[in-house]
This record gives structure tokens, C-alpha cells and sequence, in this order.
């Protein structure tokens, strides 16, 4: 294995610093990728048409495929060199984008997303595995980690604005489209200065309990999608849920009986690791799904600009900074106990606060609630990272991380499906049965509030009108049950912290593994 540069040298200096800073231009477009597609939602259902279902395939695709992958590709990059995986990521991506870009129908798009999950999976740990092996002195990988940390929240900051200024100028596909120019910058770039590194070769890498466990949460969510789309009690959504509870049954058993396990199963029982993991996956399920919600609801409903939707939901990433930023005072004076249940507690407050958005603009409701939401996120998320990580042993910091990576895009998938499951459903029953309109054209304007637009412009006259009216009507209605539902797994949260120790504790020594993550980002980036 090849060693970082010796440091305190200038030649190491520079060059450690020039490989963050590369580090850190792909982490921002990943991060910016994530967000970017929420305010351009409402231009894709217009030109795509797609039904309520594929379009939470398009929005969940990228999450589900990057947590379902980040084990396999982080273990992946341990045994054949996390520069070569981070490079063909980065390829993966590019490709990806452009697939994206010029995506002829909901299918394709859907395709391109989850080939943009597979890139973001191959990128995300290698990035934090180089930047442990060239910042080998811990102030200063501290110091890296934390520019690491600010730009996937700047990225995040970003999504929608750069979106919205894209949209304002050209069609959906160029949120996409961006990310070829640093793509094909940072490929060759990567190439040159990025070190090669492995981490311990000595045990055999578990291809096939990586495999069970991507397949396993590809079969659960799929279920859960199905069930979401009206077919719940069909023979498809029975062999889905029933195989994937199997697949990941089995990667339980495989985990617990060999010695040389991606992830340490027993680390859950402890009451601080396993709440923590709980309850990030509570909170990115019961919010995630609300960023959607809020950018259809902005442009649909208020008929808002996309710049101007991005302007909007800019407080919520502004605040989850600050929060990041503020969360290491915090959690020193206040412990992890107390920091996770104050975070819930804020976010259902904002979520509460929200609640009496409807048809008419109220702007500074909107920026307060979504200032509470970030900082409450953030909190709760940071406290809940720190806390999982003090609690495992020096040599299981790598698996930690692993597992709250994933933990984080695993609750965004089942988040984006649960949530929209429960707003298409309201939605929809509001638009059975509209006056004045027929039937169809009810039913096909109740599969997503764009589609409705669409079939209002269609019909015009009084017809269209009623057809609008109903829909932004039906449209507030299910909002506010989707923020009922978000405040009641919040409260759950701030409940289930309560088993979270009081006193924060650290594990001080390095991992004895130089392989995988070091630490997972505490911003909501992904």
C-alpha cells in the first residue's frame, strides 16, 4: 500500500491541499445533484408526463441505488484502490448526467437517476478514505474534514437555486447538464495528482453479503412503492416484500457468522449506537420527502418561478449550516441526549408551523418555518452522527460510518416513498370526483398536481378552471396531511432519544483499519 506524502514538507503541503480541493469540487456536485432536481420536478411531470409513482422512482431512484451500493463500493475501493473507484465514478456520473439530460421519457430518466446513485455511491466513501490516507496528522484531517463537511452544505444551499436559475433560462434537462463541465475536469485532474491507496487486504471482501444487501433493499422499497401506487395487495408487492425480507434475513445471518463481516451487528444493541441509528433514519424519512412536497407546492400551488422556489427554500439550507457549525458548542453543553430530542422538537414545531400554508402566499411564515426545520435537522442529525460514533470501538469506526451513510440515504428512500405515498393518495381521492369535469380526465389529472395543470390547459373555459381549483385544493389537503404524518414520527423521535446517554463520549484513538469512511458528513447534503 502506498503511503501519503511525508508531512510538513511544502511539496506534501501543497499537494495535500490540492487533492482536497479536488475531493471537495466532487463532493459539491453530488451534493448539489441532490437537491437540484426538487425544483424542476414540476417541469419534468409537464413534459414527461409521468404517472405519481414513476415520478418518486425519478426523485428516489439516486438515493435508493447510492445507500443500497455504499458498502459494496466502499469495501469495493478498500481491495482495488479507491482512486480507481472514485475515478469510475466519476465517469459513471458524467455519463449518467447526460443520459439524464436528454432523457426521452419517465423510464429513461428513471434509469439515469439510479446510474447517478451508482456514481454517487463510488464517490461518496472514496472521497473520505483518500482524505484519511493524505491527512495522515489528526488536526489537520479535523481541519479537512471540515471544509469537507462546508461545502457539501454549501452544495446543498445550492441545489435549488442553481436549478432555479437554469430552469429560468433553459429546459429541465440542464439541471443535469451541469454536471458534465466539472465531471470532465475533475476525471483527468483526479487522475493525476489523487494518491493511489488500499486498505487491509489480508481477509476476503464479502461480495456476496454486499449483493444481498443492495438486492434486499432494492426488494423492501420497491414493495413499499408499490404499495404506495394503489397496488398494495397484488402478487407482485407480496414477492417483492417477502424477498427482500428474505435477502436481508440472510445478510443478517451471513453478518453474525463470519469473522471478517462488513458491519458489526452487535453494535446495535447498545442503546446509544443503535437509538443513534434510529434515529437518523426517522429523521431524513419523516422530512425529506417535504423539500418535494414544499417545491411542487411553491410553483404549482403559488405559481412561484423556479429561481423564485429556490430563493424560498434557500433559510432551510442556510440554517442547517448554522447548525453545523454550531453543533460541536452544543453538543459539548448540552450532550447528546438532550441535543437529539431538542432537534425533534424544533423540526415538529416547524412542521406544525407550516401547516397553515395554503392557497395563499404567506412568505414570512414560510421562511420562519423553514429556518426551524433546518436548524432542527441539522441538530438532530449531528448530535445522532457523534453520538453513533463515540459508542463504537477504535476498529469499528469505518463500519460506523459505513452505517450511518447509509442509514441517511436509506431513510431518504423510504422517506420520499412513504411520504409521497401518503400525499398521491390524498391527492388523488380529492380528484375523484370534480364538478363539471369527466371522469377521465378526473382520474388522469389526479396523478400528480402537474399533470393536472396539463389537463386544465387542455379543457379551458370553466371546466379547466374548476379543474385547477381542485386540484391546488386537493393538493393543500394531502400537504397538510403529509405534515401531520412528519411531525408525528418527529415527536416519536425526540421520545425514542430519551435511551441516547446524557454525557457525550469520544473515542480518541485512530481506527486500526486504514480502509473506508472516516466519518459521515453531518450536513443534509444527500
Amino acid at each position: 500500500m502506498s503511503g501519503p506524502p511525508h508531512p510538513g514538507t511544502p511539496t506534501a503541503d501543497r499537494s495535500r491541499w490540492t487533492v482536497l480541493a479536488v475531493l471537495c469540487a466532487s463532493l459539491l456536485l453530488v451534493a448539489v445533484d441532490a437537491t437540484v432536481l426538487h425544483v424542476a420536478v414540476p417541469a419534468v411531470s409537464e413534459e414527461l408526463r409521468p404517472s405519481g409513482v414513476e415520478l418518486l422512482w425519478i426523485v428516489d431512484s439516486y438515493p435508493l441505488v447510492c445507500a443500497a451500493l455504499l458498502i459494496l463500493f466502499g469495501t469495493l475501493g478498500d481491495r482495488v484502490g479507491r482512486r480507481r473507484v472514485l475515478l469510475l465514478g466519476y465517469a459513471c456520473f458524467g455519463v449518467a448526467s447526460a443520459l439524464a439530460a436528454y432523457a426521452p421519457g419517465p423510464e429513461i430518466l428513471v434509469l439515469a437517476r439510479a446510474l447517478q446513485g451508482v456514481g454517487g455511491a463510488m464517490i461518496m466513501p472514496a472521497t473520505l478514505s483518500i482524505l484519511r490516507h493524505v491527512f495522515p496528522d489528526r488536526r489537520e484531517r479535523a481541519l479537512a474534514i471540515g471544509i469537507w463537511s462546508a461545502v457539501a452544505a454549501v452544495g446543498a444551499a445550492m441545489g435549488p437555486l442553481v436549478g432555479g436559475v437554469l430552469l429560468e433560462h433553459f429546459w429541465w434537462g440542464s439541471v443535469f447538464l451541469v454536471n458534465i463541465p466539472l465531471m470532465a475536469v475533475c476525471l483527468p485532474v483526479g487522475a493525476a495528482l489523487l494518491p493511489e491507496s488500499t486498505g487491509d487486504r489480508s481477509g476476503p471482501w464479502d461480495v456476496a453479503g454486499a449483493l444481498l444487501a443492495a438486492v434486499g433493499l432494492f426488494s423492501a422499497i420497491l414493495a413499499v412503492k408499490r404499495s404506495g401506487g394503489g397496488d398494495m395487495f397484488t402478487p407482485g408487492t407480496a414477492f417483492a416484500a417477502g424477498l427482500g425480507v428474505a435477502l436481508l434475513a440472510l445478510f443478517v445471518r451471513r453478518q453474525r457468522t463470519r469473522p471478517d463481516s462488513l458491519i458489526d451487528l452487535s453494535a446495535f444493541a447498545r442503546p446509544a449506537f443503535g437509538t443513534s441509528v434510529g434515529c437518523i433514519v426517522l429523521t431524513v424519512l419523516a422530512l425529506v420527502g417535504l423539500a418535494l412536497v414544499a417545491a411542487q407546492y411553491l410553483q404549482l400551488v403559488l405559481g412561484l418561478s423556479p429561481l423564485e422556489t429556490g430563493l424560498r427554500l434557500l433559510p432551510l439550507s442556510v440554517a442547517a449550516i448554522a447548525a453545523g457549525l454550531a453543533g460541536s458548542w452544543l453538543l459539548h453543553r448540552l450532550g447528546p441526549r438532550v441535543m437529539v430530542a431538542t432537534g425533534f422538537g424544533l423540526t415538529a414545531v416547524a412542521v406544525l408551523l407550516l401547516t397553515p400554508l395554503g392557497a395563499t402566499d404567506r412568505p414570512v411564515l414560510m421562511a420562519l418555518g423553514f429556518v426551524l426545520l433546518g436548524f432542527g435537522l441539522e441538530t438532530t442529525l449531528f448530535a445522532s452522527y457523534e453520538s453513533m460514533l463515540g459508542d463504537v470501538p477504535v476498529a469499528e469506526a469505518g463500519g460506523a460510518a459505513a452505517i450511518g451513510e447509509t442509514a441517511y440515504q436509506f431513510g431518504g428512500g423510504i422517506g420520499i416513498a412513504l411520504l409521497g405515498s401518503v400525499m398521491n393518495a390524498v391527492y388523488a381521492s380529492g380528484m375523484r370526483d370534480v364538478a363539471g369535469v369527466e371522469r377521465a380526465d378526473a382520474e388522469e389529472a389526479g396523478r400528480s398536481l402537474g399533470g393536472a395543470h396539463t389537463v386544465a390547459a387542455r379543457l379551458g373555459g370553466e371546466r379547466g378552471e374548476a379543474l385547477q381549483e381542485a386540484a391546488r385544493e386537493a393538493f393543500v389537503r394531502g400537504m397538510h396531511v403529509t405534515l401531520l404524518v412528519s411531525a408525528l414520527m418527529l415527536v416519536v423521535g425526540a421520545v425514542a432519544a430519551l435511551r441516547l446517554p446524557r454525557a457525550l463520549v469520544r473515542c480518541t484513538a485512530r481506527p486500526a483499519e486504514e480502509g473506508r469512511t472516516l466519518l459521515p458528513s453531518p450536513v443534509t447534503h444527500r
